[in-house]
């Protein structure tokens, strides 16, 4: 039984029973004998036992974790110190240096401090094969997250949602609550980053809307 030692336990707990999940933890089980598979299986969800649900202000949403040895971790584009930073990371830095003036460039990847800040670093998609990005897609992962969002949607407090990339735009149709703000733009990979990544200042947005709603802004630096 899956714990996360925080709120997301009661509010998840029938999930596990369901029969699309029972059947998504028998392929996973299979997947990780036979294959290698990415984050290793005790990190799977560790965007939510970082960031308990009460807590959540913002959710950046990406799409599946990396597929490369030693990157992922359980945290939307997030890497353990000593791992040098992806591409996509690189270009989120890139951009909240030139949204907010937070210079993160050169340090590490680990977003750690975010998620234990209220940033809740969740993908679509938990799992992925080792060098086969999507490999994971339609075996149950979508349907996971969107009663995660679904959950959120419900939230007492207003919530940023950052939705970057096909995948998590899909999920704002799940958010039907108005006093969330949900920001979308392109995926920060350097194949579509200058799509509309580039200049969205979602971060500075962010901030602007917690302001106004009377919550604390986030330090978006990772030091």
């Amino acid at each position: 039984m899956v714990s996360f030692e925080n709120d997301w336990d009661e509010l998840l707990k029938d999930e596990f029973k369901k029969e699309y999940y029972l059947k998504l933890r028998q392929t996973l089980i299979n997947e990780y004998k036979t294959q290698r598979i990415f984050p290793g299986m005790y990190d799977i969800f560790n965007a939510l036992k970082y960031t308990s649900y009460n807590d959540v202000k913002c959710v950046i949403l990406g799409q599946d974790p990396y597929h490369g040895e030693g990157q992922a971790h359980g945290l939307s584009f997030s890497v353990k110190k000593g791992v040098a930073p992806p591409p996509s990371l690189v270009n989120i830095f890139k951009e909240i240096y030139n949204d907010t003036g937070i210079n993160n460039m050169g340090k590490h990847g680990e977003l750690t401090k975010w998620a234990q800040n209220g940033i809740l670093l969740l993908n679509s998609v938990l799992t992925v094969r080792a060098g086969q990005p999507k490999s994971h897609r339609n075996i149950g992962w979508e349907e996971f997250t969107t009663e995660i969002i679904k959950l959120l949607n419900l939230h007492e407090k207003p919530i940023v949602f950052m939705l970057w990339g096909g995948d998590a735009k899909a999920k704002a149709k799940f958010i039907t609550n108005k006093q969330h703000c949900v920001l979308k733009a392109a995926h920060p990979s350097p194949l579509s980053a200058y799509n509309g990544f580039f200049g969205c200042k979602h971060f500075s947005q962010a901030n602007e809307f917690l302001r106004n709603n009377g919550l604390d802004e986030i330090d978006w630096s990772i030091d």
